[in-house]
């Protein structure tokens, strides 16, 4: 399979103006997907309709969309709209997030690996009276688990794989087999130097450090409490991060590829950006480690 560069974005520091503006700059430099998370801020599909009305090459897609935030039949519209319109740049990527953040909505948390193989097998089965899209959108599901990636293999046409080591891609490919899509989410810092770039990483990675369902697939891979209790041990950072000079960080891409990746996503971490243990958002786009890593470069 190809292997593609791609990145994760928050938009909600950048105005429509500015957000169209980026979006073409990126497809510019080569990236092949600008994936669109959500949890406060604006909702992806509308956003990606934006975005991909004002594009040409780039993919836009939900990265990673709610499954509680919206029914099965309302995800499966639009992603048939957004890939019709738009000649199949759009992917459908599901997750079923954290408690934290869909109790609040007023949802009943139900175990994952049942939510998202009933979800989509609804998105399947749901009735589409507009034009189906010729290239239909991509389902792609967002888990690290043995549970939810036996889905991703069995029900969807790939994972998303966020914040793992690279032993987590190698068992994701094994249990996904040797068709299926996996993008690899990696935190990214431009700086060779160890103290500055972990102390980055941990702050931009802080609120993910203290979710059990992390720490349940750390476990997994030999990592124990301390690595995580303090907010990331230097083995824990070294190996779910990528930081150091661009060198550094294409090797550490090239072994996401080795070990089954078929897309790698980044997602920078930002010196300037403002951090805490409750906001991992990133509003700015880190457009020097962009415009160094670009593939069009």
């Amino acid at each position: 399979m190809p292997k593609h560069l791609s990145l994760l974005q928050w938009t909600e520091g950048t105005t429509g103006v500015d957000l169209v503006a980026a979006t073409k700059r990126l497809e510019r430099l080569g990236y092949y997907e600008l994936w669109l998370p959500e949890i406060y801020g604006r909702d992806p599909f509308s956003t990606a309709g934006y975005l991909l009305a004002s594009t040409e090459k780039i993919y836009v897609s939900s990265g990673i969309a709610n499954v509680y935030a919206r029914d099965a039949d309302n995800a499966a519209q639009a992603a048939n709209g957004l890939s019709e319109l738009s000649g199949g740049r759009f992917r459908l990527g599901l997750g079923v997030s954290h408690p934290v953040f869909v109790e609040p909505r007023g949802h009943t948390w139900i175990p994952p690996v049942k939510k998202m193989r009933s979800y989509i097998e609804h998105v399947k089965a749901a009735r589409i009276d507009s034009p189906h899209a010729k290239r239909p959108a991509p389902v792609i599901v967002a888990g690290h688990g043995k549970g939810l990636l036996g889905v991703a293999g069995s029900h969807a046409d790939g994972a998303f794989v966020f914040l793992q080591p690279i032993e987590t891609v190698r068992i994701a490919r094994e249990i996904l087999g040797p068709d299926k899509e996996i993008h690899v989410a990696v935190r990214c810092v431009l700086d060779p130097d160890p103290e500055s770039a972990r102390d980055l990483a941990r702050r931009a990675c802080a609120c993910y450090i203290g979710l059990p369902a992390y720490h349940d697939r750390w476990s997994d891979l030999g990592f124990v409490e301390s690595d995580w209790n303090t907010g990331g041990s230097d083995r824990l950072i070294d190996a779910i991060c990528a930081w150091g000079d661009v060198p550094t960080l294409r090797d550490k891409f090239t072994a996401y590829y080795a070990a089954g990746a078929t897309h790698v996503v980044l997602y920078p971490c930002n010196p300037d950006e403002t951090y805490s243990a409750d906001s991992a958002v990133s509003k700015n786009w880190n457009w020097p480690l962009l415009e160094a890593l670009a593939p069009a470069g």
